[in-house]
C-alpha cells in the first residue's frame, strides 16, 4: 500500500505566539489533489508554511516527503523544499529578467552546475505549461495566466513530490483559471501530491475532489456529494 507523503498528527499550526489551528490530523498520498477552504484568516496560508517549513511546527508530529517538520535542522530545509513546488496568488516572479532567466535564476539556487542539463530542464517545463516558444518574453509581457503558468513551471523545476498553491487562480479570469486547474490536476495524475488553497468554489464544483475546511481552529472534511443549492455555506463564504 502507498505511504502518505504528507503526515500531521494533532498538530498546532501557529503564526508567532498565536494558535491558528489546533489538533490537526492529516494525510495526503501522492497523486492525491486536495483542496483547502474557508474564510481569509482561518489558516489556509499558515498550514501550507507549516508544511513549507517556512513556520515552526512546535506542537504535534508532522512528516512530509520523508522529513519530520518538528525536528528538522535548518540546514536540512533547501533539501525539504527541493522536493516541494511552491504556486503563489502573486507570482513573484523577477521582473527585471526574462521567462528562461528567471528559471535559471531558481536552478542555481537550488544547485545546479551543468549549464546544458539547465537550459533542457528549462525547456522541459515550459514546454509541460505551454509555453516553449515563450522563453524569451519579459514578465510584463505575458497574460496573467501565462504569468502563472511560469510560476507552475518554476515550481516543476526540480520535479517534486509535493506541488502546494496558494489562490493560484485569484487573479485569473474564468476561462484562465479553468486552464490553471487542468494543468494541475494533470500533474496531480503524474503522481505528485497537490495541496491548493482556494475561495474559488466555483472549480471544485466543476472539478470535485477532497476538500478540506479550515474553520475555528479547526481542519475538517467537506462532506462529499452536498447540494449546491447551501454549497455557499458548506464551503464557509
Amino acid at each position: 500500500m502507498t505511504e502518505p507523503i504528507i503526515i500531521l498528527d494533532k498538530a498546532g499550526i501557529y503564526q508567532k505566539l498565536s494558535m491558528i489551528l489546533s489538533n490537526v490530523d492529516l494525510k495526503v498520498y501522492p497523486g492525491e489533489f486536495v483542496y483547502l477552504i474557508g474564510k481569509v484568516g482561518s489558516g489556509k496560508t499558515s498550514l501550507l508554511k507549516t508544511l513549507y517549513a517556512e513556520l515552526p511546527l512546535n506542537e504535534g508530529d508532522g512528516w512530509i516527503a520523508g522529513y519530520s517538520l518538528k525536528n528538522i535542522k535548518k540546514s536540512e530545509t533547501p533539501f525539504l523544499r527541493r522536493k516541494i513546488g511552491m504556486v503563489f496568488q502573486d507570482f513573484q516572479l523577477l521582473s527585471d529578467r526574462s521567462v528562461y532567466d528567471n528559471l535559471m535564476f531558481v536552478l542555481g539556487a537550488t544547485g545546479w552546475k551543468d549549464k546544458r542539463l539547465m537550459k533542457n530542464r528549462i525547456n522541459d517545463v515550459l514546454d509541460r505549461v505551454g509555453l516553449k516558444y515563450k522563453d524569451d518574453k519579459m514578465p510584463h509581457q505575458l497574460s496573467g495566466g501565462e504569468q502563472q503558468r511560469v510560476v507552475i513551471a518554476r515550481a516543476l523545476l526540480n520535479d517534486p513530490d509535493i506541488i502546494l498553491a496558494d489562490e493560484p487562480t485569484g487573479n485569473l479570469d474564468p476561462e484562465t483559471s479553468e486552464d490553471l486547474m487542468q494543468l494541475l490536476l494533470s500533474i496531480s495524475k503524474n503522481g505528485r501530491a497537490v495541496i491548493m488553497a482556494t475561495h474559488d468554489y466555483g472549480m471544485i464544483r466543476k472539478f470535485p475532489g477532497r476538500t478540506l475546511r479550515c474553520e475555528k481552529s479547526s481542519l475538517t472534511m467537506v462532506e462529499p456529494g452536498r447540494n449546491y443549492f447551501d454549497f455557499d455555506k458548506v464551503m464557509g463564504f
